[in-house]
This record gives C-alpha cells, structure tokens and sequence, in this order.
C-alpha cells in the first residue's frame, strides 16, 4: 500500500506500465465536474469510478481485496479514513473470491487506519487489503482501477 499526494504522483508511475497514464488522466481532467459513474480510459486495462457516498463507521465497512485489479483511490472532497490489513494476515473471510466481481470480502479488523484528505491517493495492490469510504459525512473520491496484468 501506498499513501501520497498528486504533488508526488510522479515517484510512482514506473510502478506499473498504466500508472502513467491514470496520472495523466487525473492532471488532464475535472474530476469534480465527472458525475458519479464509471468511465473508460484503456478499454478494461484502466478506468475510472467516481463516487459520492455518505461515509460509513469502521464497524460497518469490510476489508476487501482484488485480484485481478490494482486500485489508485484519489479523496476527491471529505476525508476517507481507509482501513488496511495485508491480505496474508487476513483469516476471516465473508465469501469466497468473485473473479467476475473481482472482490473478496473479510471480517477481520484493519491493522491500521489511515486519513487520507482531498489531493491525497492511496493504491492498494493485490496484496493488500482495504476498508475504505469510513466518515462521518460524504466522500468524493476517484477510484482507478488498472488491471494488474494489461494486454500487450
């Protein structure tokens, strides 16, 4: 897992060959003006889901994992308060894997807890595993999605 800030988007686009790209499409677009929904950028290689929600309590939100997806999770407005826990810790499973939902669900409790504030991104790997949208109001926030292994 990785926390940061736009300001330092760029230490990390060599991670992945379509990280340079979802930071592209960050700087090159109003996301605030993006109704919520779901919007192509490299076919199903990489897009984007913008989400305005109410906040939930930590009890109340699940860790969760992907497999097949690596997540860049921008704060758009509010303040997300996102879980972590790495994924080989994690014993307590909710179900089982989804590969056509690409989602697993788990009951074990984060191991730490992280505010992340608007401007700032957190990117989850297979590895690790997530509870995010935790506040006590409404979060916007830009969620790239970029397949860990992308079509050549």
């Amino acid at each position: 897992m990785i926390l940061s800030s736009l300001s330092q988007s760029s230490r990390y686009a060599a991670l992945h060959p379509l990280f340079p790209r979802a930071f592209e499409y960050i700087r090159n677009t109003d996301l605030l003006a993006l109704a919520p929904g779901r919007y192509p950028i490299v076919e199903k290689q990489l897009f984007v889901i913008v989400e305005n929600v109410a906040g939930r309590t930590r009890e109340a939100a699940k860790l969760e994992c992907h497999r097949k997806y690596i997540d860049i999770q921008l704060v758009l407005e509010g303040v997300d308060e996102m879980g972590w826990k790495a994924l080989a810790d994690c014993t307590q499973p909710v179900n089982d894997y989804s590969a056509e939902k690409d989602i697993q669900f788990f009951h074990d409790a984060p191991a730490s807890w992280i505010a992340v504030p608007p401007g700032a991104f957190c990117i989850f790997f297979p590895e690790d595993a997530h509870a995010p949208l935790v506040a006590t109001g409404n979060i916007r926030k830009a969620i790239f999605k970029i397949a860990v292994n992308p079509a050549t």
